[in-house]
């Protein structure tokens, strides 16, 4: 692990990580887009701390500015965050250069978190290979919850939790959790309303916080409509 610290809170994009690991496989779902959609976690969490802004061009698409001074502590989304500093760059351009680098140490921070396990093992039996485990903690068990929750039971959620639950909506992994969230015409349509930006928050703020954070989860729907 590059980074053995202990982080005080997770990430937006070590939530979404863990949501997309399967338990019962050990896999992670959604891996063809799954650079785009952790890149996407990793700028809506900057969004979200007011640390860059976004703007729609005339074309449609979505540019990013870094705010100055406002740079953040954690490197992963620090780097991020300066890839945007000296000039507005398009989130569809800022998704690949960013993604790609940032499954590993996410998976290091949930081991080092305790939300995942690492277990050796032989793949066909001859290989050495590493295989994830459900560390136990309970933590997916409530982010799923709480996911459910927004979905199904029509609760109005956080920003950060309506962000991702975007995210994992753009994935475009959600039939995979069906039972547990049901996959049904409901379920979509409140789905489609958090990548809008449609939180049925009451303050003017979030309302704010979630144009901005719809504009980036459209900018990861785009770009994993394409690779699946």
């Amino acid at each position: 692990m590059n980074d053995s610290r202990a982080y005080e809170s997770p990430t937006i994009a070590e939530d979404l990580l863990l949501l997309l690991f399967q338990p019962d496989s050990g896999t992670i779902a959604g891996e063809n887009t799954l650079f785009y959609v952790l890149g996407g976690a990793v700028l809506a969490q900057l969004g979200l701390e007011q640390r860059v802004t976004t703007e729609k061009t005339w074309s449609g698409t979505v540019n990013m500015s870094a705010v100055a001074d406002r740079a953040p502590s954690d490197e992963l989304l620090r780097a991020a965050w300066t890839s945007v500093q000296d000039k507005p760059r398009g989130v569809q351009t800022v998704l690949p250069a960013i993604g790609p680098t940032l499954r590993q140490p996410l998976i290091d921070r949930l081991v080092a978190r305790g939300e995942l396990r690492e277990e050796k093992a032989k793949a066909l039996g001859i290989f050495p290979t590493t295989v994830l485990k459900d560390g136990g903690t309970g933590r997916r068990d409530q982010l799923l919850a709480d996911v459910r929750g927004v979905l199904v039971d029509g609760v109005s959620p956080t920003p950060r939790l309506a962000a991702l639950t975007g995210l994992l909506s753009a994935s475009g992994t959600l039939p995979q959790f069906d039972p547990g969230i049901p996959w049904n015409s409901a379920v979509y349509t409140r789905a489609e309303e958090l990548e809008r930006g449609d939180w049925g928050a009451a303050g003017a703020g979030e309302a704010v916080e979630g144009v901005m954070t719809a504009m980036i989860v459209n900018s990861v729907m785009i770009a994993t409509i394409a690779l699946r």
